[in-house]
């Protein structure tokens, strides 16, 4: 490695242990955490987002944690703002960093500088927002149609994705968010990208999502959503949270707390393998295998990975 503090990208599934090999990583590199997540950064919902907890927090020092109100829109633009102000700092203080990421766009909005281009013109929003409500079906044909690729990607459950995937086809919202090449213009920072492998077995990985799901239950995670939202409304974007919607509709009466939880399960599960999609299309990511291994086992693989790395 050349004088220059590291950057480390650590890319996982969910309910991978992602966060226990940052931890443990953070502790044998004297490195910073950045958390490259797009729900971790709402206050009020540490439960639901699967925030690191207050032993975590000894051990080592995190950052983009919890600092949005979950009632405020927070925009990839702004989080990338943030994010290369905080890395700065801590690479300029002499101490390594670790961007801790479980979704592609966010890890990229900490390593590279994203083009984004105007704000969405608000008409046009409100415009597709009412289309979506009467037919979600219509709005999934026409990105389907002009923009196969983009909708093969996503999620096309997710209203809100599909409008931004409009948007952006026309020149507004996020620019390159949806449509652009996402690492083909290089990073930032010199950094090193490892990807978490969870193998071929997916029955573990899902074994530890309907576990994890469980543990917020039992956790208090209603109690949470409920202290939340009175508040004030979650706004479009918090409300996206796995564990936030269907809580809700426990608190309303329209889903018992068992449902509830068997739609954060399937929800969290179709995250999962976004994220694996994701992670067969990261360039130069070395991948180390992390199903049924201990944090510590995977840190020290990643760790001789680094050992050899050019910066």
């Amino acid at each position: 490695m050349t004088d220059a503090p590291p950057v480390v990208a650590l890319f996982g599934a969910t309910a991978l242990g992602k966060s226990d090999v940052a931890l443990e990583l953070a502790a044998l590199l004297e490195a910073d955490i950045v958390v490259a997540d797009s729900m971790q950064l709402y206050a009020g919902l540490p439960i639901v987002t699967n925030q690191p907890g207050a032993e975590a927090r000894t051990r080592a020092r995190y950052h983009l944690v919890g600092w949005a109100s979950p009632q405020d829109e927070c925009t990839v633009a702004e989080f990338s703002d943030l994010a290369h102000e905080i890395v700065d700092g801590v690479l300029a203080a002499g101490r390594p960093v670790i961007v801790e990421g479980g979704s592609g766009l966010y890890l990229r909005a900490v390593l590279g500088d994203l083009a984004f281009g105007a704000e969405p013109d608000a008409a046009r929003r409100r415009g597709l927002e009412e289309r979506w409500e009467r037919s979600p079906g219509e709005l999934r044909a026409e990105l389907q149609r002009r923009a196969p690729d983009v909708a093969a990607r996503i999620d096309l459950q997710n209203g809100r994705r599909v409008i931004r995937a409009l948007e952006a086809l026309e020149g507004g919202g996020e620019g390159g968010s949806q449509t652009g090449e996402l690492w083909s213009a290089g990073g930032r920072y010199a950094h090193r990208l490892v990807a978490l492998d969870p193998g071929d077995d997916r029955a573990a990985l899902k074994e530890r999502i309907e576990r994890r799901v469980d543990a917020m239950l039992a956790a208090g995670a209603l109690e949470e959503v409920a202290a939340a939202r009175a508040a004030g409304p979650f706004s479009r974007t918090a409300g996206q949270a796995i564990g936030v919607r269907e809580l809700c509709a426990v608190l309303d009466g329209d889903l018992a707390l068992d449902e509830a939880a068997t739609h954060m399960k399937a929800r969290t599960r179709a995250l999962a393998r976004r994220q694996l999609t994701w992670m067969r299309k990261l360039p130069d990511a070395a991948r180390v295998p992390a199903s049924g291994r201990s944090a510590a086992a995977v840190a020290d693989d990643v760790l001789s990975i680094l050992r050899t790395a050019s910066w």
